[in-house]
C-alpha cells in the first residue's frame, strides 16, 4: 500500500495544552506512530479565540503536523483522534507529492519575530502659487 504525506491541523483544548504542552502534543505523535506513521514536522501554530464554542471551550490551541502514513490506516487514525479528549477538532489533508519538501521545510523553520512597522514618511504638501494677473486677463 502507498504511504502518503498528510498535513493535519489539530485544535487542542487550550487549558490542557497550557498545563502540559509536551504531553498534549506528544499524544498526536504517539497516535501517528501507533498506526505505523512517520512524523515529518510538528509545531505550535497559534492560540486564538474560536469562532464558536466547541465542547464548551472558547479558546483553542492550533497544532500543525506533517506525517507519512499508509492510506489504509487513515480511517483508523481519524477514528482514534476523535476519542482523544484533548483534541477538539482536526482537519487532515493529503499533500501533493510535488510540494511535500517545501511544506515540511517551511514548517520546521523557526518563526521570525514580526518586523517593526516602518515609520510613515510625511510629504510636504505642494504650495499652490497664485496665478499672475496677466494670465487671468487673457
Amino acid at each position: 500500500m502507498a504511504k502518503n504525506v498528510y498535513e493535519a491541523m489539530f485544535i487542542f483544548d487550550s487549558n490542557r495544552f497550557s498545563r502540559d504542552p509536551g504531553g498534549v502534543s506528544g499524544q498526536v505523535n504517539a497516535l501517528i506512530q501507533k498506526f505505523g506513521g512517520e512524523i515529518l514536522a510538528g509545531r505550535l501554530w497559534e492560540e486564538r479565540r474560536l469562532a464558536y464554542p466547541i465542547n464548551g471551550q472558547r479558546k483553542g490551541t492550533y497544532w500543525l503536523t506533517y506525517f507519512r502514513l499508509e492510506s489504509r490506516q487513515l480511517a483508523d487514525f481519524n477514528r482514534e483522534w476523535h476519542l482523544n479528549e484533548s483534541i477538539l477538532r482536526a482537519l487532515v489533508l493529503k499533500v501533493d507529492p510535488r510540494i511535500v519538501d517545501a511544506l515540511v521545510a517551511h514548517a520546521t523553520q523557526t518563526p521570525q519575530p514580526a518586523e517593526a512597522p516602518k515609520p510613515v514618511v510625511k510629504r510636504e504638501e505642494p504650495v499652490m502659487e497664485p496665478v499672475p494677473e496677466e494670465i487671468e486677463a487673457v
